[in-house]
């Protein structure tokens, strides 16, 4: 509780206090004109003032030692609980008047609260009389209040920084070399883009080139600050760190993506896919512009950012030329084939799409594997939807298929978890049990040879509906399964991921889901 130092005025302009024990008001014994409470009042504003200013740089000098110099800390601390002490024994004792204490302070209460109505006037005695007992009150209030704000900020990076040791000692002597497991500190709801910048990080092959494309356009001053340039920035300040665990705050990142999209400005719970379509579409279209103001200006070009986009495609003899390739694309992207038979003359008409993520529909108690084959599945296009067969010159029943022409270096693959149900008018949250493997084998492709894929990273939805809930990231890291919860970090077993396929029945207690599978091809790039 805290406690009430209560002053009012009377109709004469007197000071009205409380007493303690039965709680009535009555006239102190100092009653003074309007002009000398006015001046004590503005005297002790200043005096107010003054300490507020030593407040604030006590605050600062605080944090700093909590930060970077614990035992200057833990000495600042004492220091305030001694303060804490001679106040409370100050206002404890007995009123020099022998009358009635005050101010009502609880003593559990580290602060006491003071409240006046708008009439009220300052306590009797002159500013000087004062004086030495605010400034004791000002300081001991000072230290309190910082080291308390200080000490949240040390309890919470103790908490990371023992779940750091308690990382490094699970791993002990298995702890990779070279390797860093950071977590990402969240701004509110912003756990839908540490989801997926972990599952990107642990992406190796993509970590490497976005790190080689910032250590060969760091030095170059003419470069704009953009989504690919905070990125890379955000990934080498991970993988540059002394310490093998802790905690990074991605705030430049989180800041430029919601300048760039007006969607992910909101507080309101965000879907995780359509952030790492958004990013990976937008990393494409900053490389293509680069690449394409690169052409412009040759001259003006080093020889490392020649490269650092991927080959170009000059025109020859008024050829168009060929699309650009970035490494965005080589490592994502993919190509579906469409293809069309005519059912009255036999004709197959193929139609190629590019893809970066596979979206499937799913079904109660199925794997990925039977996904696949559904979105592969052989499609009868008749009455309404009948097709127009270029050789027929006419409207003809046809069967349509997907199948996978080129298989993508790394193939991400969306669960489609969240569906509109007309009935309820609304989106509702599918938690179906779908299994994913460790290892996957791509039989739907155009190719007769199998794709193997080994899976690395998973984006976990925690929640019953479509519109709350949370997400965290499941990464495979040299042959260890690590948990990705925003700040926290922890190491799981291999078979902790089997309880993240999805509930086996509608009504479940368990609400963890896999949404966003990463798997990677095996055998090297395609």
């Amino acid at each position: 509780m805290y406690g009430f130092h209560i002053r009012a005025s009377n109709e004469k302009g007197g000071s009205l206090v409380v007493d303690e024990k039965t709680g009535r008001l009555f006239p102190s014994n100092n009653n003074k004109t309007t002009k000398q409470h006015q001046k004590e009042k503005k005297t002790g504003n200043k005096i107010k003032k003054t300490f507020r200013s030593i407040d604030r740089s006590i605050a600062v000098l605080t944090i700093f030692l909590s930060l970077f110099h614990p035992r200057s800390f833990l000495l600042l601390n004492s220091l305030a609980n001694s303060a804490n002490e001679r106040e409370s024994l100050e206002f404890d004792s007995p009123s020099p008047s022998g009358t009635v204490p005050q101010t009502l302070e609880a003593r559990s209460c580290s602060r006491s609260l003071t409240v006046e109505t708008p009439s009220s006037t300052e306590a009797s005695g002159t500013a000087a009389e004062r004086g030495p007992e605010r400034s004791r009150s000002g300081l001991g209030l000072g230290f309190r209040y910082l080291t308390g704000v200080a000490g949240g900020w040390w309890d919470k990076w103790t908490v990371m920084g023992a779940a750091g040791s308690k990382l490094e000692k699970a791993l002990g002597d298995q702890f990779p070399e070279g390797e860093r497991y950071f977590g990402l500190e969240n701004f509110g709801n912003t756990c839908y883009c540490n989801s997926v910048l972990q599952a990107l990080y642990f992406c190796i092959p993509f970590r490497e080139q976005l790190l080689d494309y910032y250590s060969n356009n760091k030095n170059l001053g003419d470069v704009e600050e953009n989504l690919l340039t905070c990125l890379a920035d955000l990934f080498t300040q991970i993988s540059s760190q002394k310490k093998k665990t802790g905690v990074i705050a991605p705030k430049r990142f989180v800041q430029r993506v919601k300048k760039q999209n007006e969607y992910f400005r909101s507080y309101m719970h965000q879907d995780a896919h359509e952030f790492l379509n958004f990013l990976l579409n937008e990393l494409v279209d900053i490389l293509e512009k680069e690449s394409d103001a690169a052409k412009s200006s040759p001259e003006t070009l080093s020889p490392s950012k020649k490269i650092a986009n991927g080959p170009s495609h000059p025109v020859a003899n008024g050829v168009q030329k060929e699309p650009l390739v970035t490494w965005v694309h080589k490592n994502f992207q993919g190509i579906l084939t469409n293809e069309t038979r005519c059912l009255r003359c036999e004709t197959v008409t193929a139609r190629d799409e590019t893809f970066l993520d596979l979206s499937l529909d799913i079904e109660q108690n199925s794997s990925i594997t039977s996904c696949l084959k559904n979105f592969s599945s052989t499609e009868t296009l008749n009455a309404e939807d009948k097709f127009f067969c270029d050789k027929c010159c006419s409207l003809q029943e046809a069967q349509k298929r997907m199948k996978i022409k080129k298989p993508p270096h790394i193939l991400v693959i969306h669960l489609k978890r969240f569906k509109y149900i007309e009935q309820l008018g609304r989106y509702k949250k599918l938690s179906y049990r779908v299994v994913f493997p460790m290892e996957l084998k791509l039989t739907n492709t155009v190719e007769d040879a199998d794709s193997e894929y080994s899976l690395f990273a998973v984006v976990v939805h925690v929640g019953s509906g479509p519109n709350h809930g949370h997400y965290v990231s499941l990464v495979k890291s040299h042959n260890h399964w690590l948990l990705f919860d925003d700040e926290n970090v922890e190491m799981i077993d291999e078979s902790t991921v089997q309880t993240f396929f999805g509930s086996s029945q509608e009504f479940s207690g368990n609400t963890d889901h896999g949404y966003i599978l990463f798997y990677e091809r095996l055998g090297g790039k395609s």
